[in-house]
């Protein structure tokens, strides 16, 4: 049985800020640490990113927007939409090191960098902190300035960066529609991401649903999920390996329903 449900449980991205790095040492290059970690965050295609330049720059339209030319338009922006980030990264360098490499005459050869760095996550409405992790790069072959031999050595840890943010915020997605329907259960679904969102087959998910208790959110797994069919950039098709009937009467209720990643 086919079904014809078009209530859309559009996924958000959720807003993620890049706090200004503390730094024990003085250097010229740390800005360089933060911009990696913003490219590796952003290149997840999973948050909307707010680094601290971007901020300051929405801050100070923000407060344009407050001047008489803007107190009785309709256009207004909402401070607290704008830059309400969910969480924020903090960082802190520890260590940062440049060497110039010099020939035997004495001339600069080249140069070679380490980075070492913790980083953090603020839950900014909870002010929760997660444990900090610690980060050290590998030497940087020799390069020609101290500018790209920092960048080489931050190259060394994007696959340990990426695992990190992968595993802190896993993949959380919404169901976008019921596919098929068997014994008034849900039996595959239309989840909304997919190539972009970086999902593959044979992915499972977990289907969660969102009580108010105290007036705060308390998720409890309803079902599970498994991608059988990756339909582009944008959905997947899965089966429902279990829950399905919760699923359907819930989805049917207009309930936001949220389907996380399993991570291995």
């Amino acid at each position: 049985m086919n079904s014809l449900i078009g209530y859309s449980q559009t996924a958000i991205k959720p807003v993620l800020g890049v706090a200004e790095f503390t730094s024990e040492v003085n250097s010229k290059y740390s800005g360089a640490v933060a911009e990696k970690v913003v490219q590796i965050v952003t290149n997840t295609k999973r948050f909307t990113v707010v680094d601290r330049t971007s901020y300051d720059k929405v801050k100070a339209e923000l407060e344009f927007q407050k001047s008489e030319a803007f107190l009785d338009s309709k256009n207004t922006v909402k401070q607290d939409v704008a830059l309400a980030a969910q969480n924020m990264i903090v960082g802190n360098i520890l260590k940062m090191s440049v060497y110039a490499m010099k020939n035997t005459d004495g001339s600069i050869n080249g140069y070679k960098s380490s980075v070492a760095f913790t980083l953090k996550v603020n839950e900014v409405e909870t002010g929760k902190t997660t444990e900090a992790e610690s980060f050290q790069t590998e030497v940087s072959p020799l390069m020609l300035s101290p500018e790209s031999a920092v960048n080489e050595a931050l190259k060394s840890i994007e696959p340990k960066l990426t695992a990190y943010f992968i595993k802190t915020f896993p993949l959380t997605t919404k169901i976008s529609k019921i596919l098929t329907i068997k014994k008034e259960s849900a039996s595959t679904v239309l989840i909304a991401g997919g190539k972009e969102f970086g999902f593959k087959e044979g992915d499972k998910l977990i289907v969660e649903k969102n009580e108010m208790i105290d007036g705060k959110p308390y998720p409890s797994q309803i079902g599970e999920l498994k991608i059988v069919k990756v339909a582009g950039d944008d959905f997947s098709e899965c089966t429902v390996s279990d829950g399905g009937k919760e699923i359907l009467a819930r989805f049917n209720s207009a309930e936001k329903l949220n389907c996380k990643l399993i991570v291995k």
